[in-house]
């Protein structure tokens, strides 16, 4: 893995990162007002939704390892 690749997958690590603690301190906060059962639904959406961002962000990964930057050029 070249220096290039490295710069090219701080980006979406970043904003992966940083939208899993938006969706943490929401939902927490939700979790903390609702009451009753809905405390279980709403603590399984954020995890549904870290799963996905962590999904998309190692396929941009290895799409950037791939050699594939620039994924607008294949359309």
């Amino acid at each position: 893995m070249n220096e290039e690749h490295m710069k090219k997958m701080i980006a979406p690590i970043i904003v992966t990162v940083l939208v899993i603690l938006y969706y943490v301190l929401y939902f927490g906060i939700l979790i903390y007002v609702v009451p009753g059962v809905f405390k279980i639904i709403i603590g399984i959406i954020p995890l549904i939704f870290t799963g996905l961002m962590i999904y998309v962000c190692v396929e941009r990964i290895k799409e950037i390892n791939g050699g594939e930057e620039d994924d607008l050029s294949k359309y």
